[in-house]
């Protein structure tokens, strides 16, 4: 039945992309950060269904008169340069062949990211784009988070098996992110009963990265919950929530997870951090003696044996920037943090741009919460090998759309009405914003035109 289900879904938002193909972005964006089909049992576990959705999408795409260039940035720039740059590494690396799968997959995505560029424009789809993609998380926080409470956290928490984030420590980091973009759609929804479980996923996800045993989500999670506390609205209430939380969490956890979380002091006690270190040195030198890198696997026996500490300690690098570096060389490294410099710089952008405009004050709170979230992946992604990872470019799809909103006065143009269950959501237009909405509609209109 499950099963069934779940391809009946994706089989009607399939169609439906066929003549609006950004709803084929918001399945395809389900498919990927929750991976529904992981938790079936039949037929649908392993069916195309991505495969289908990106299909149909594309097809939507050739037809649709609603798209545009998907190059409106700075960091959709550095995002093509290092699509490319990946392809070129991965075509002079030691194995292309055996590489194959992992930069199919990887294209796989970073395509589908153009295209979310191309067709996602109103505040709608920009609003629905991020209920999918972070409610799509926030489900399996949840459901995490309560067996975390439930079993005491004796057990580690994983992700959906099969994805980017199957193992506890890339599953906790993912949350981590989550939270603050839970917080930016609570701000926004207009019903309190909406706002109340929005805030009950928070602390679920939370409860669930502490699940994970994970110590690199906890260097995470604090610096997460620090600049949280820094761009939130209300210092005093987010300030005195995070302690009594963090303390609450903290107490609750067993010894096993104090103990885990204590040998971050003591690294070089810790097989698993030296090995990570072992990992960074092979990184460094492979991109000093390889300019391209060697494309997606640095974990070979033949290169720990020249260029590692300890060539029997094979490990994965388990942090984007070694992972980019060994696999992309230093320019695959540049170009990979320039992405990231640029979205941080275009969220500053953002809030400047949408500051003291009242239609556009969610682009306020877009561009503070999305931040929160970027340093999260950057600070906990030091620690693991996360570099292609869906939803940090997500972020930069909604950061970027966002800004193209704002500097288009994209509201003029937009209608002031939207359906009730659309601004219980926040997609909508609040009632306060209605009025001031529709106003500046009917000023941009001809004289006698209808709106």
């Amino acid at each position: 039945m499950r099963d069934i289900l779940l391809v009946a879904l994706v089989l009607a938002g399939s169609l439906a992309a066929l003549r609006r193909p950004w709803i084929g972005i918001l399945v395809w964006t389900w498919l990927s950060l929750m991976n529904p089909h992981r938790y079936t049992y039949g037929f649908a576990y392993d069916a195309p269904l991505a495969a289908m959705v990106a299909a149909t999408t594309l097809f939507g795409l050739l037809f649709t008169k609603d798209k545009e260039s998907p190059f409106q940035g700075a960091p959709v720039l550095m995002f093509t340069l290092f699509t490319i740059w990946v392809t070129i590494s991965w075509l002079v690396g030691l194995d292309p062949d055996d590489d194959y799968w992992q930069w199919n997959k990887v294209m796989k995505i970073n395509l589908m990211i153009l295209v979310a560029l191309a067709l996602i424009r109103s505040k709608t789809q920009i609003m629905l784009l991020t209920w999918v993609a972070v409610g799509s998380l926030a489900v399996l926080g949840s459901k995490g988070g309560i067996f975390t409470l439930v079993h005491g956290g004796n057990y580690r928490v994983w992700g959906p098996p099969g994805s980017f984030i199957a193992d506890n420590n890339e599953f906790a980091l993912a949350l981590i992110m989550t939270v603050p973009m839970l917080r930016f759609l609570q701000l926004q929804a207009q019903n309190k009963w909406l706002r109340r479980i929005l805030l009950l996923a928070m602390v679920l996800c939370a409860a669930s990265a502490f699940g994970s045993h994970s110590r690199g989500a906890l260097l995470a999670g604090a610096s997460m919950a620090l600049f949280f506390w820094w761009k939130g609205r209300n210092k005093l209430g987010i300030g005195l929530a995070l302690l009594v939380v963090g303390a609450a969490m903290v107490s609750f956890m067993p010894d096993e997870w104090t103990q885990r979380m204590h040998t971050i002091d003591n690294y070089q006690e810790d097989g698993s951090a030296m090995g990570r270190i072992n990992a960074w040195w092979v990184a460094w030198n492979v991109a000093s003696h390889y300019p391209f890198g060697v494309g997606f696997n640095v974990a070979r026996p033949s290169l720990f044996a020249m260029y590692a500490p300890d060539p029997t300690g094979i490990h994965a690098a388990h942090s984007i920037y070694f992972q980019a570096l060994g696999n992309h060389g230093f320019v695959g490294l540049f170009l990979f943090i320039a992405i990231w410099w640029s979205s941080w710089r275009f969220a500053s952008g953002l809030r400047k741009d949408a500051r003291g405009i009242p239609e556009a004050q969610w682009c306020v709170d877009l561009a503070n919460m999305a931040q929160v979230s970027l340093l999260a992946f950057l600070v906990g992604g030091a620690f693991l090998s996360l570099a292609y990872f869906d939803l940090p470019y997500d972020l930069m799809v909604i950061i970027v759309t966002a800004r193209v909103w704002v500097r288009r006065k994209s509201w003029q143009r937009e209608p002031a009405q939207q359906p009730r269950w659309l601004r219980i959501l926040g997609v909508g237009n609040s009632a306060e914003q209605q009025p001031q909405a529709a106003a500046l509609a009917k000023a941009a209109q001809p004289h006698g035109a209808p709106l």
